[in-house]
């Protein structure tokens, strides 16, 4: 008998963000932020505002906003928390999809220069 998949915990899907932003764990700040809830594994459906505790994370470690890798990352988290059907669908679609979600055709600097430095196409 099959049983229902376990519903995603926001500590695996911030840790998901983070492997689609940065593979290889070479950003400190990514991984600060991934950090951060490693031990939180409440589902995130029962997260009341998911969309503000990825921001408060993110603004704690990046409070000027120049962490282009650093606001990617939140705003996948922050797409995956809504969108948990993709998120093991191809990195680069995921993050096109999340920085549109985010910034709509106006991604701030640090966005777009990692962005372009990563090869995608928002």
């Amino acid at each position: 008998m099959p049983t229902e998949p376990q519903p995603i915990t926001f500590s695996q899907l911030t840790h998901r963000a983070g492997l689609v932003v940065d593979p290889d764990g070479a950003d400190a700040d990514v991984m600060d932020f991934v950090a951060r809830f490693e031990d939180d594994d409440e589902p995130v459906t029962a997260i009341e505002d998911v969309e503000q505790r990825i921001a408060e994370a993110a603004g704690a470690l990046d409070p000027e906003g120049e962490s282009g890798a650093l606001q990617v990352t939140a705003a996948v988290a922050t797409y995956l928390a809504f969108r948990r059907d993709e998120t093991d669908d191809d990195p680069d679609e995921i993050v096109r999809l999340a920085v549109r979600a985010e910034f709509h055709d106006d991604p701030p600097p640090p966005v777009a220069a990692w962005l372009e430095l990563n090869g995608v196409d928002a």
